[in-house]
């Protein structure tokens, strides 16, 4: 039977600069008595990661001030609408006002999306490995609108230990049709498939996934894997 699980980690403290977020996922998961078994996969919020990482940043609550933040956060600006910018992030990220977060963080203070999603995944990773002797996956999440779709969803912003994409080129349907573009976004699946235990104001940066089948694990990142290339990117 196919069975997939995923536990929010609860009893995490608030979170600043130089936070070792590793202790802080070890003891929420020993008081909670979950022990991590090889082939797990732990999703981290951004926010966190931004925040244990320094990139938080003072924010005088005017709309110039969050403009010019947005501007220097950007690689480019796409489309504007008042203070409504879609930009292009350093990391190829197509989002609104450059990802930056102005929920649940001090009065006065903006966080920034993480510099390096990929290399803070890997990280994170390796020393999981180092403490426990247990190898686990790892997503950092965040959360994005959708192109012509109301709502928001959680995405991936970084990966570590698992496939980003499943690639069903060249296999066959059910019906044994030959599958000529069918490429799934593992990471951003389970990104989406966790925001529903962590929701938005729950204060859980945390989660376990328990259950994904064991050829999803493997190389690759966000950034070299998911990120469409200019060049295939019909909209650009």
């Amino acid at each position: 039977m196919n069975e997939l699980r995923v536990i929010a980690v609860q009893g995490v403290g608030l979170v600043g600069e130089g936070d070792d977020l590793v202790t802080m996922l070890l003891h929420a998961l020993d008081h909670q008595g979950l022990a991590l078994e090889t082939n797990d996969l732990i999703i981290v919020t951004s926010k966190v990661v931004s925040k244990s990482e320094g990139r938080v940043v003072a924010f005088d609550g005017t709309e110039d001030h969050k403009i010019a933040l947005i501007e220097h956060e950007a690689k480019r600006v796409l489309r504007r609408r008042g203070p409504l910018r879609i930009t292009e992030t350093h990391h190829g990220f197509i989002s609104a006002n450059a990802g930056i977060d102005l929920s649940n963080t001090l009065d006065g203070t903006a966080v920034l999306l993480p510099k390096e999603p990929d290399r803070s995944a890997r990280r994170f990773r390796a020393e999981i490995r180092r403490r426990r002797h247990v190898d686990v996956a790892v997503v950092i999440t965040d959360t994005f609108g959708r192109v012509w779709r109301q709502g928001v969803t959680d995405v991936a912003l970084g990966s570590a230990g698992v496939r980003p994409i499943l690639d069903l080129r060249g296999t066959t349907d059910t019906n044994g049709r030959l599958l000529e573009a069918t490429e799934v976004a593992i990471v951003d699946e389970i990104a989406g498939a966790a925001n529903l235990v962590l929701g938005k104001a729950k204060g859980t940066p945390f989660a376990l996934l328990r259950g994904l089948d064991e050829t999803y694990f493997g190389e690759g990142s966000v950034g070299d894997d998911i990120i469409r290339s200019a060049n295939d990117d019909l909209f650009r």
